[in-house]
């Protein structure tokens, strides 16, 4: 089957939302936080999955580099990165966990986004040194990660959680204390923390994850996407439903140890 049919045919918006509603709500939360240049700003994206957010950084107008260790997600993203013209970015093969090897890293980049990454990562912190590395004196570091304080969409959300790093997460998420403390420790101030994905993006999630195939399971809730767009925000106001994910914007300071 071919895994970028739907790219062919809808372009780049295809990446987000072919899948569940929860990554249209990151790409959403990302736009509004990264500004289109012309520039040449350099991104990075540590973790990058399908390369969804590379491509679409790109297509700001970002030199992007998409980082995963999987070699079959990076020869997608390559061929959907191609199909939806976005110029001037690249997939390298990179386990992100060693990404205080890439030398030539090293102060390179002015933006860094790391989605849905770290809580599958048992060294955190050492994992916001490194990108506190690779990013310029004034970048940024835009995160998103599960809310520590979500309600479960699925019985292995609740645990047990990995005691290795074998592809599920390592931990429950973090809260807005949590991610504090790693900037302190590496470096960061923090800009926002914010959250995305509410209830009606949740229980429409769980509907499409439980329909097999995928593909009709995509159809059948197709309807549906619009209710996240209209009822979420007011949800979250009324009634303190949790979002799935917790956001930040982080920088690193332009005068450190001067």
């Amino acid at each position: 089957m071919d895994k970028s049919l739907l790219v062919r045919i809808f372009g780049f918006r295809a990446t987000v939302i072919h899948g569940d509603l929860l990554v249209l709500d990151r790409w959403l939360w990302l736009k509004k936080r990264l500004p289109v240049t012309r520039n040449g700003e350099k991104l990075i994206d540590v973790g990058c999955g399908s390369g969804a957010f590379t491509i679409g950084a790109a297509l700001r107008g970002y030199q992007a580099v998409g980082l995963s260790w999987d070699l079959r997600n990076q020869q997608i993203a390559t061929e959907r990165a191609e199909i939806s013209n976005a110029k001037n970015v690249s997939f390298p093969i990179q386990d992100v966990r060693r990404l205080h090897e890439r030398a030539e890293f090293a102060g390179k980049f002015d933006v860094a986004i790391c989605f849905e990454n770290i809580e599958h990562i048992i060294d955190d912190r050492k994992l916001m040194k490194d990108i506190h590395a690779v990013l310029k004196p004034g970048g940024f570091l835009l995160m998103t990660t599960p809310n520590y304080f979500y309600r479960a969409m699925s019985p292995g959300e609740n645990g047990p959680f990995s005691r290795e790093e074998d592809g599920w997460h390592v931990r429950r998420g973090y809260s807005a204390s949590m991610l504090s403390e790693l900037c302190a420790e590496t470096g960061f101030m923090i800009d926002e923390i914010s959250s995305c994905s509410g209830f009606f993006s949740q229980r429409v999630t769980t509907l499409l994850r439980a329909i097999r195939p995928s593909s009709l399971g995509w159809a059948l809730t197709l309807p549906l996407r619009i209710l996240p767009v209209i009822f979420d925000r007011i949800l979250h106001k009324l009634t303190g439903w949790p979002d799935y994910s917790i956001c930040m914007v982080a920088y690193k300071p332009r005068f450190a140890g001067e």
